[in-house]
């Protein structure tokens, strides 16, 4: 019986639910923060932070690889997600310390894309390439910027070599990712009809459209580009996204659980990041693939704390 059946009243997750093995849910609800400070996993390593320092080591470890590479003279390639305003502050410590980026290639995770899959352009001002121009190549000096075709996002002409063209560079050296509501990886969701249900195949998926769950319409939808209103029309219904393989691919891998809503402790991330780390790898939660490679997961004391229910929240 789950945390919150009673004898005289039992139920199955709803057949939206995506994961919906009832004992393995009620195990990881059990889960708590010395849980995860003692997590033993022999290729993940999992470090509990304050919330703010998760944030701020995201931004650290983006900017000492590039610092690092720029001075041993080599490429550097990353796959980059999307907390638009860090990448400023990025850019200004580069700046800062006039550090050479003309090595430096990036990759998009993922875009959005209409109902017919076609792309969303760089000129559209919530999208991610757009964002990653303005809040992170505009922001650099001129004398230190990469060329800017090494600022790669994903379009409707590159989709079907996006995953080649990461790998003809040597695989990116990392991905930053972190999982959704649904544990989507990048925007490759659970229950996706262009998801394949074979772990074998799944983990072979490369870049290509996908069509997004209401789940993540529904979280999307909280994005402050979005009105952090509710409104999930104003979220496209599809997305271009690479595949679980340019994920593996990666030389390393950096999973985040860490976002909440506005600066509260209430978090979609909270049950997910447990299912992702103590559950099984599977489709049905993609972000569980972390456990796949060598891989560090950096969790905040919000969502490490445990799942309780709270009557003075209430509803």
């Amino acid at each position: 019986m789950s945390t919150f059946e009673t004898a005289d009243f039992r139920y199955d997750p709803s057949p939206w639910v995506p994961f919906r093995d009832k004992a393995v849910l009620e195990r990881v609800r059990d889960i708590g923060r010395e849980d995860f400070e003692r997590y033993n996993h022999p290729r993940v390593k999992v470090r509990v932070m304050k919330d703010f320092d998760v944030w701020f080591a995201f931004m650290m470890d983006i900017f000492f690889r590039i610092k690092e590479a720029s001075e041993m003279g080599r490429p550097l390639v990353m796959i980059l997600p999307q907390p638009w305003p860090l990448y400023a502050k990025v850019a200004e410590m580069i700046n800062r310390c006039r550090i050479d980026c003309r090595r430096l290639y990036t990759f998009n995770m993922d875009e959005y894309a209409d109902q017919d899959g076609r792309i969303a352009p760089e000129s559209w001002p919530y999208g991610f390439t757009h964002a990653l121009k303005k809040y992170f190549y505009s922001r650099l000096d001129p004398k230190l910027r990469p060329p800017e075709r090494q600022m790669i996002g994903l379009t409707n002409e590159n989709l079907a070599d996006y995953g080649k063209m990461i790998g003809a560079l040597g695989g990116a050296d990392i991905c930053y990712m972190g999982p959704g509501w649904t544990g989507h990886v990048a925007f490759v969701e659970p229950d996706a009809p262009e998801t394949p249900q074979n772990l074998e195949d799944f983990l072979r998926m490369g870049p290509g459209i996908v069509t997004l769950s209401p789940f993540t319409l529904a979280q999307n939808s909280l994005h402050g580009s979005f009105g952090a209103a509710g409104d999930l029309a104003a979220v496209p219904p599809k997305a271009a996204t690479i595949g679980p393989a340019q994920v593996l691919e990666a030389k390393h891998r950096i999973g985040f659980y860490c976002i909440g809503v506005h600066g509260t402790t209430t978090s979609w991330q909270k049950l997910i990041a447990r299912l992702a780390l103590f559950g099984p790898v599977t489709p049905r939660v993609p972000d569980s693939i972390l456990q796949l490679k060598p891989s560090e997961a950096l969790v905040t004391e919000s969502i490490a704390e445990p799942i309780r229910v709270d009557w003075d929240k209430g509803y």
